[in-house]
């Protein structure tokens, strides 16, 4: 029988407990606790990458497929024990000056991290920058839908995971190439060591025409805007 290793591209369908309570799912029944809108996900992820928090990750290897597990993992291989250094207080004013005005409970976006309220006393505010669910065990049920051996599939699950999107790209024998505006070119240089170690492909950039295109005319009329300046000047200065 087959089992999963580092390195495999696998569909993974799981719940994710804390506290007997359900915090994450890709299993419709099990997502409706948490959200009766929401509509689960499919999950491909990479064994070994630290795609999942790293007690799944490292429980994910040596697998049989289609088998059901159940797993329990500490907080330090979770979401990582609660830092004390993370609860900070901020003045009343930087939340007022952002129409924002904080009460105990409330869970807000700042600075791109999620941060809850604690207690709001005169002009400060006590805030903790912990996720919620550090220093909590937790609790996993899990199951290994398939391996993934489409190539075309797992191109497109990196660049989900790792882009955040999937882009315009063409595969060849020895490489794929991303094919996008000229921003795109940067994301592909940062991924192009993890992009060879996990697919053994090198990955490219190609700026498409049409943006190619865009980019000249842009650059013609900013040259245009520039001279037709530059004979105003001219001219004053006559």
């Amino acid at each position: 029988m087959e089992l999963t290793k580092k390195g495999d591209f696998i569909e993974l369908r799981f719940t994710g407990y804390a506290q007997g309570k359900v915090f994450d799912s890709n299993i419709e029944e099990d997502l409706k606790n948490i959200n009766s809108e929401a509509k689960p996900i499919k999950t491909i992820i990479v064994i070994g990458q630290k795609m999942v928090v790293s007690g799944l990750d490292r429980e994910l290897e040596g697998k049989e497929i289609e088998k059901e597990y159940e797993i329990t993992i500490n907080s330090k291989e979770g979401f990582g024990e609660r830092n004390r250094e993370l609860i900070k207080t901020i003045p009343l004013k930087s939340f007022t000056e952002k129409n924002i005005f904080p009460q105990a409970g409330m869970i807000l976006n700042l600075d791109e991290m999620l941060a809850k309220i604690i207690t709001v006393s005169g002009a400060r505010v006590v805030t903790d920058f912990n996720n919620p669910l550090a220093g909590k065990e937790l609790k996993y049920k899990f199951k290994i839908i398939r391996k993934v051996e489409d190539e075309k599939e797992k191109i497109e699950s990196f660049f989900g995971f790792f882009f955040r999107f999937v882009p315009q790209f063409e595969i060849t024998e020895k490489k794929v190439k991303v094919k996008g505006p000229k921003p795109l070119e940067e994301i592909v240089k940062l991924f192009k060591d993890k992009f060879k170690e996990l697919l053994n492909k090198d990955l490219d950039f190609e700026l498409l025409e049409e943006k190619k295109k865009e980019e000249n005319k842009n650059e013609n009329n900013a040259e245009k805007k520039n001279e037709e300046k530059n004979s105003e000047t001219v001219d004053k200065k006559i």
